[in-house]
């Protein structure tokens, strides 16, 4: 039997590749006679540029950056045949720090690198855009590239209080002649009820008044960057806008509306998901928690719609399983298994690797045909 093992990572507990490795190590205990091919997916977020280089080669550069909250952090972007890949959670991410403060962590690591890339003479940079620490409408990354306001860019939301103007000539000054390309995980506007600050703020560290504050001054940078007309703001209302806290949003404002794709979509092609899953008999994925925003622009939506037109079957290891039988085979998943429920949800999260081992070896017994 063929097995296309295609997992995300799973949180801040197992990179794309180690989930890989840990289905892999399971599997093999039961069907050790099964072939397994691993395809470690990202969507844009946490991964990108690791499992887009193990994909593709090329030369990873390392830049130091400033992080969300001011720290220097390292930061490895990907220059492959004039392209370069970022992955804006190196700079920006939830991963590098324990600190929630959203309302004065800056996107100007982000910029910073972009800057790096654009210096490099790449004529195209691809953002991977998820998992981000920050929610200031990517301010800091205009302001790392050359805006300037009336007021701080690289402060976070709460220092936007009071803008009434924005220069962003010198920002597109710098990427003209460069195609910016946004790969996001999401398609949420920068505003409103379905948003950035409303839909992810409170898993960043937003109460409910800090989401209506931040949600205002977001508001104020779209009158001074696009103007307060309907017509004029409908750059904040493109899918995509709202993703990394409004990164999306600044990086539409100097690639246009157009420059979004989907990151899922992006890595799949690059790894020739399509085609590999074709060759095989099962695709595998998985994420740390299989839930309602593992559908579209995420991971495990992207490999099940590959294994769906390749007419396989497709089946989830997660940490934790949180949707019913009838939505996951809607998402185009047969089946789904979460290792909280084998070994318990303390192990599963002191013991991510190990967890996820047992639990493929459990999975082999139902599905391996060997």
């Amino acid at each position: 039997m063929r097995v296309l093992v295609a997992p995300d990572s799973f949180g801040d507990t197992l990179t794309a590749p180690e989930a890989a490795r840990a289905i892999e190590e399971g599997w093999r205990r039961h069907a050790p006679e099964d072939v397994l091919t691993a395809a470690p997916m990202a969507d844009g977020g946490p991964g990108f540029v690791d499992v887009l280089h193990e994909a593709l080669g090329g030369q990873l550069q390392v830049e130091t950056v400033v992080g969300p909250y001011g720290d220097q952090v390292p930061v490895t972007w990907l220059l492959h045949e004039g392209s370069g890949y970022i992955e804006s959670a190196q700079a920006c991410g939830l991963q590098l720090s324990d600190r929630r403060a959203p309302t004065v962590a800056s996107s100007v690591g982000v910029g910073q690198v972009v800057g790096a890339a654009l210096d490099a003479g790449v004529r195209r940079v691809v953002i991977g855009l998820g998992g981000s620490a920050t929610n200031d409408g990517g301010a800091g990354l205009l302001s790392a590239l050359g805006a300037t306001a009336n007021v701080p860019l690289d402060r976070g939301p709460i220092a936007l209080e009071g803008i009434t103007s924005l220069d962003l000539e010198p920002a597109r000054d710098r990427c003209a002649g460069r195609e910016i390309v946004i790969a996001s995980d999401v398609d949420s506007s920068l505003l409103g009820m379905f948003g950035a600050t409303k839909t992810f703020g409170p898993q960043k560290g937003l109460d409910d008044e800090q989401i209506i504050a931040v949600d205002r001054l977001l508001d104020d940078l779209v009158v001074a960057a696009c103007g307060s007309t309907p017509a004029e703001r409908r750059i904040a209302d493109a899918k995509g806008a709202g993703a990394a806290g409004g990164l999306g949003f600044a990086l539409m404002l100097l690639g246009g509306p157009g420059a979004v794709t989907s990151g899922i979509n992006l890595v799949a092609s690059a790894v020739g998901l399509s085609q590999q899953a074709t060759q095989h008999d099962l695709v595998v994925s998985g994420e740390g928690r299989y839930d309602f925003s593992s559908r579209a622009g995420k991971v495990v939506f992207g490999v099940a719609a590959a294994a769906a037109q390749a007419a396989r079957p497709c089946i989830v290891l997660a940490g934790q399983v949180e949707v019913g039988a009838r939505e996951m085979r809607a998402m185009g998943v047969e089946s789904a298994y979460a290792a909280a429920d084998l070994v318990g949800l303390e192990r599963s999260m002191s013991d991510p690797y190990g967890a996820l081992v047992e639990l493929a070896a459990r999975v082999a017994r139902t599905w391996s045909t060997t």
